[in-house]
């Protein structure tokens, strides 16, 4: 059995709106859906086929008779499929850090919300090789009855939606009212205009772009050699072993530093120190703010994540570039989307920047696309899609109604 010390973090549910709450969705459970099977395989990117693949996925609010009113939202690198309200399976699924807080955008999901649930019905599933209950490197390998570990095939932006696709199909969705979502998320949500035009009504992408920057790989880079480098990381066999904590706690650290501005940085820790007031501790352990915060993160990170599903995410992020549908050329890739398109950047995301974003924008308007741009003015760095609610939530509200919000 792996061996990873768990964390509970000192968080309550007393900072979260109560699942009693009428703007909550309540108490959740996910679902699981065996999508391919060895009569039918999901043939990847890569070449190979594989099989079986489950998915797990949640649904909030109730389709309607003809199944128009549903909205597929795509999670980032680290989240998953409990996107909003309480999940009431997660001490029997030993996903004990779920019991003190919601969903990861439970602020955007929920009756009168932005994703609002009395209204529309929100879907939301696990990424291929993630750790959350769709298939991934810690499943077990029916070749050998032992978890695929790095003999897990490696995946891509493309394949995760194809399996999105299947699992729309298999719900009886003919055509999705919206595809929802930020970051890599948000990089799906372009998948799927591009691959499945005739499918999507609408695409709404927050803090994301056509492809990741040199800056982001690089970044990514250093972030997975913190992983395979780690002293128990044993060529991804570590399921009966120690787990390789030390590296995905550091490749955490590292992605924390790319989600916050230096503004944000400044302003909630500056060069405060930690215990010893104003003046340096002398010592090389935890002094200042900042490292007791992105240490905390990493910590945390290490209770609820897989080494193996971190590697193999962070390079389907780095092998996305919408572009590939057009031969290179994103003005010609842009041509195959029918979607109305609502964009929304953050003025201080450095992960990926306004510039990124206005590059997509023009390539779909000068397709003559239906496209709506937004820069939104923000201290909150990559984060900001996760925590300006208050001015996205009339943004996404207005477009979701077949209004325009304000372009750029």
């Amino acid at each position: 059995m792996m061996k990873v010390n768990r964390v509970r973090t000192s968080r309550t549910k007393k900072k979260y709106e109560s699942p009693d709450s009428p703007t909550s969705v309540g108490w959740t459970r996910p679902y699981t859906v065996r999508l391919a099977d060895e009569n039918k395989p999901l043939l990847l990117d890569c070449g190979e086929e594989l099989a079986p693949i489950d998915v797990e996925y949640e649904i909030y609010g109730q389709m309607n008779e003809k199944k128009d009113n549903v909205i597929l939202l795509l999670h980032a690198l680290s989240g998953d499929a409990h996107a909003a309200g309480w999940d009431e399976t997660a001490d029997e699924m030993g996903r004990t850090w779920r019991t003190d807080r919601p969903g990861w955008w439970d602020t955007m999901i929920g009756p009168g919300k932005a994703l609002d649930t009395s209204k529309y019905c929100v879907i939301c599933s696990n990424v291929l090789g993630g750790c959350y209950g769709t298939t991934g490197p810690a499943s077990i390998n029916p070749g050998t009855g032992k978890p695929y570990g790095l003999d897990f095939p490696i995946v891509t932006v493309g394949d995760w939606v194809r399996l999105q696709e299947r699992l729309i199909t298999h719900l009886g969705i003919e055509r999705l009212y919206a595809v929802v979502g930020g970051s890599l998320g948000g990089q799906q949500a372009l998948e799927w205009s591009l691959a499945y035009p005739d499918r999507v009504e609408r695409a709404i992408i927050l803090a994301s772009s056509a492809r990741l920057s040199a800056q982001g790989l690089a970044f990514n880079v250093v972030a997975r050699n913190s992983i395979l480098n780690d002293k128990n990381f044993n060529n991804g066999k570590y399921y009966d072993d120690e787990f390789p904590a030390q590296g995905l706690a550091i490749a955490r650290m590292l992605g924390h530093i790319t989600y916050l501005s230096e503004t944000s940085m400044r302003e909630k820790f500056g060069r405060r120190y930690r215990e010893s007031g104003s003046r340096p501790g002398f010592h090389l352990g935890v002094d200042f703010e900042v490292e007791s915060y992105l240490q905390y993160q990493g910590q945390s990170f290490v209770a609820r994540f897989d080494a193996n599903s971190y590697l193999y995410i962070t390079r389907a992020m780095d092998y996305y570039d919408a572009a590939d549908w057009g031969d290179g050329d994103l003005e010609k890739a842009c041509s195959r989307a029918k979607a109305k398109f609502l964009l929304v950047s953050f003025s201080s995301d450095w992960l990926y920047t306004p510039e990124q974003m206005k590059e997509l924008s023009f390539a779909l308007y000068r397709n003559r696309k239906n496209v709506t741009y937004v820069d939104i003015p923000s201290t909150y760095g990559h984060d900001a899609f996760l925590l300006e609610v208050d001015k996205l939530t009339p943004i996404i509200s207005k477009f979701l109604k077949g209004g325009i919000a304000h372009g750029i």
